[in-house]
C-alpha cells in the first residue's frame, strides 16, 4: 500500500479530544494555510515551513515531516475509545488541503481500516482538490465566515467567492454529513443580521442539517508572541454566553437547522 509512505507535515497530534466531531477523537493538525484570520488561535498552522515558537521561555521546533504510516500508528492506538465513542479522526491545521496527497491519503488510511474520519476546512482549494477527499470523508465541518466579501477578505486576507463555490458544491456532491461552523469573532461577524446572514445561506444547502456557532476565544494570543508576531484582536473579550444565546435563537429561527453552541 504505497498511499501510506505519502509524506506530510504536521505540528501536532491531540489526542482524547471531545470536539471537532463525534465521540472521542484523534486529531491530526497539519501545517499551512492560505488564510491569516486576525483571530486565528493556531497562528504557528499558518506557514508550511518548520518554525522555532518561543513556549514559556524555551525555543519550540514546530513542525516536523511524517508519513501516513507514522501518523495511523498513534490514531490506532485509540481504536477502542473510538468504537465506544463513534469516534475517530479528525483532520484540522491550518487547511489540510494546502496538502492535498497527504490529507487524502491519511483520510484513506483511516477509512480502510475502519476508522470515522471528519475535516475541519474552510474549502478554500481548487474543487478538484476537495473532490479527490470526499470518498474516504464521513463528516466535512465547513467553516463559514461571513457572507460579505469585502468583509472577509480584510479580516482573512481572502475573498469568499471560492469558499461559498465550493461550499455548495461540496453539499450537492452527496456528502454524507457536512456541519456548517462558524466562529463567531467580535467585531467581524457578531452583529445578529451577519449570523442571520449565514444561517440564511447554510437553510438553502443540500444534506446540512447542522449549524455551530464557535464563541471566539483568546487561548492563542501567546503564541503570537512566541513567533514574534502581532495579535491583531488585542483588547478583543469573548462574547458572553447570553449574547450568543441572541445568536443562536436568531439562527434557529432564520434557518430551522440544528443550531448549537461550540462543536
Amino acid at each position: 500500500m504505497d498511499y501510506l509512505k505519502t509524506q506530510g507535515r504536521i505540528f501536532d497530534i491531540q489526542r482524547y479530544s471531545i470536539h471537532d466531531g463525534t465521540g472521542i477523537r484523534t486529531i491530526v493538525f497539519l501545517k499551512g494555510c492560505p488564510l491569516r484570520c486576525r483571530w486565528c488561535s493556531n497562528p504557528e498552522s499558518q506557514e508550511y515551513k518548520i518554525q522555532t515558537m518561543m513556549v514559556q521561555g524555551k525555543p519550540k521546533t514546530i513542525g516536523r515531516d511524517v508519513t501516513v504510516a507514522e501518523v495511523m500508528e498513534i490514531v490506532e492506538k485509540d481504536r477502542p475509545y473510538y468504537r465506544r465513542s463513534y469516534g475517530g479522526m479528525t483532520l484540522s491545521g491550518g487547511e489540510s488541503l494546502m496538502q492535498p496527497e497527504f490529507a487524502r491519503d491519511l483520510l484513506r488510511a483511516a477509512k480502510e481500516s475502519g476508522i470515522n474520519t471528519a475535516l475541519e476546512s474552510t474549502a478554500y482549494a481548487k474543487y478538484e482538490v476537495i473532490e479527490s477527499i470526499l470518498p474516504y470523508l464521513d463528516t466535512y465541518l465547513l467553516d463559514v465566515k461571513h457572507m460579505d466579501s469585502r468583509k472577509h477578505k480584510e479580516f482573512t486576507g481572502r475573498p469568499n467567492e471560492l469558499i461559498q463555490e465550493n461550499v455548495r458544491k461540496i453539499t450537492d456532491s452527496g456528502m454524507t454529513e457536512v456541519i456548517i461552523r462558524v466562529p463567531v469573532i467580535p467585531g467581524f461577524n457578531d452583529r445578529k443580521d451577519e449570523i442571520e446572514a449565514i444561517a440564511r445561506f447554510a437553510s438553502t444547502l443540500k444534506n446540512v442539517k447542522k449549524m455551530h456557532l464557535l464563541p471566539y476565544h483568546r487561548l492563542g494570543q501567546d503564541k503570537y508572541a512566541g513567533l514574534g508576531r502581532e495579535y491583531f484582536l488585542d483588547g478583543i473579550l469573548p462574547p458572553t454566553n447570553e449574547y450568543m444565546e441572541m445568536l443562536l435563537d436568531a439562527a434557529v429561527r432564520v434557518s430551522g437547522l440544528d443550531c448549537q453552541i461550540g462543536g
